[in-house]
């Protein structure tokens, strides 16, 4: 029997009325709604044009670099030479004004100055020179190519909430990734790769790390084929991805168009979008199993790019070895790739952890602007580096001359970001003597919550507005109707920041 026909046939009670009452809601929501059916709901899940981008794009595609856990900016960016004469001073209560902080050190009876024990040196041959800390030898000598954000702040101060708030621009679960909204908006530039790729990366620090959600990279209420696909660094990149034994690919093939068939009937009684996507999906993955293993192969990459990346480059799952698979990934037509180094969750023994960490991404970060300049792709290419907050200028924990401890900071941090029509070799925004607060070029502080836009801070939703707009997308345009609302990355907040900008 044909196996369509033996599926209807096999209907249960349950399923008839569930498809006769999602039939009338349908129906009914498509009067309401002024859609045009059934048809318009499935077309619309096939991908039909959505008007973007809206302008010219200044950018291609976008390699997301994510510290979680809060790098230390006190520590890695923002000097703060003031800060060695008040070693194990009291925080000044009028620099702090008032401000939460984590019941990690709420308990404690002060707050005890804590300076870097790190040197900081100018870069980029001028007296204007960029700070960077000397634990980031590598990335200091990219610095004439990035756009230093020193004015960064979020509205969390927890992990978990804030991690999802850079990611997905809510701080609580449920909305899409920013990858998705990307690959929703603007679509693929190669149907046999996955839009939007995650990596994870092996961590040297012995602390225990922040986990990370397959939520970061999902779709929320977006379709799921916008999702992210999280590549493996061990065995095959995607589980599955090889036929097993005694299956040839004639078979299945075959059984793909069964399968197929039977979800474009399905597709056509429902209207549901999920379904559509599920069609995609089994596609994209059978076409993988001959893109994937070619993409993660290194073997065929130069003695001079190892060199670049360095020797843990040779290791697969090492942040050196994903940021030079990110270059390949954007070489193939990715559009979004989201790499995760974990471990700079740094409360206590900052000093015994952060070099580690700091040696983890240096190279690789250099390496990858330098690979992409010399192959002509950091034009189009817009390089995002960034954690979820900072960390505090006091001490968590004992304080000594060469030890000490920090606790979240979300209301100032520093990111950066190259090429894809940002300035280079710039520093935005700056922080008042103890990196603390975020302040004008009179050194006055500036309480960014106030005004929802401030000149010289720089919110999540800014950021966010401002990747989508050098991928030519409108930030206010990008939207989706979920439950009754229109929903977008940037919720009803963000500005683009133009002085970022070429």
């Amino acid at each position: 029997m044909d196996p369509i026909r033996e599926a209807e046939l096999l209907m249960t009670r349950r399923q008839l009325i569930g498809r006769s009452t999602l039939g009338i809601g349908t129906a009914a929501l498509s009067r309401l709604l002024g859609l045009g059916g059934l048809t318009t709901l499935a077309g619309l899940a096939e991908g039909q044009s959505r008007g973007f981008p809206n302008f010219a794009p200044k950018a291609k595609r976008v390699i997301f670099l994510f510290m979680s856990g809060g790098p230390s900016h006190l520590d890695l960016w923002d000097y703060k030479p003031k800060l060695h004469d008040q070693f194990n001073l009291d925080l000044p209560d009028q620099v702090r004004r008032g401000q939460r902080v984590t019941t990690m050190t709420s308990g404690q009876t002060r707050f005890p100055i804590a300076p870097s024990v790190y040197k900081f040196n100018r870069h980029d041959n001028n007296a204007e020179g960029i700070w960077v800390s000397e634990l980031l030898p590598h990335t200091a000598e990219v610095v004439k190519e990035l756009c230093v954000v020193k004015s960064m702040w979020t509205d969390t101060i927890n992990h978990d909430p804030a991690t999802t708030f850079m990611q997905t621009g809510s701080p609580l679960p449920g909305r899409p990734s920013m990858g998705a909204w990307i690959s929703y908006g603007l679509g693929s530039m190669n149907e046999d790769l996955p839009t939007y790729i995650v990596l994870h990366s092996k961590v040297s620090s012995n602390k225990p790390n922040q986990a990370v959600y397959p939520r970061l990279w999902g779709t929320g209420f977006l379709p799921s084929e916008y999702q992210g696909v999280a590549l493996r660094s061990a065995g095959d990149p995607v589980l599955f991805l090889k036929d097993p034994e005694g299956l040839d690919r004639t078979t299945r093939r075959k059984m793909l168009d069964t399968v197929g068939a039977l979800n474009q009937q399905q597709l056509e009684a429902s209207g549901d979008p999920e379904i559509a996507a599920r069609i995609k999906q089994y596609e994209l993955a059978f076409r993988l199993q001959t893109s994937v293993p070619g993409l993660m192969d290194l073997s065929k990459e130069t003695p001079e790019t190892f060199e670049l990346y360095g020797k843990d480059a040779h290791e697969p799952g090492t942040f050196a070895s994903n940021c030079l698979l990110a270059r390949r990934m954007v070489q193939s037509g990715v559009r979004f790739i989201q790499i995760f180094h974990r471990g700079w969750d740094l409360h206590s023994d900052l000093t015994v952890d952060i070099p580690s960490q700091a040696k983890d991404v240096d190279q690789g970060c250099a390496a990858l602007i330098k690979d992409l300049k010399r192959t002509g792709l950091l034009d189009e290419t817009l390089v995002v580096w960034a954690g979820e907050f900072g960390r505090t200028v006091y001490c968590q924990g004992p304080l000594s001359q060469t030890n000490y401890g920090r606790d979240h900071h979300p209301r100032a941090f520093t990111i950066w970001m190259a090429g894809g029509g940002v300035k280079p070799g710039i520093v935005y925004g700056q922080t008042d003597d103890y990196g603390y607060n975020i302040v004008d070029k009179d050194g006055g502080i500036i309480d960014p919550s106030i005004d929802e836009f401030t000149p010289g801070a720089v919110h999540i939703h800014d950021l966010q507005a401002t990747i989508l707009n050098q991928l030519g997308i409108d930030h206010t345009k990008l939207t989706y109707r979920y439950q009754g609302r229109d929903f977008r990355l940037t919720d009803v907040h963000g500005h683009v920041v133009k002085d970022l900008l070429l």
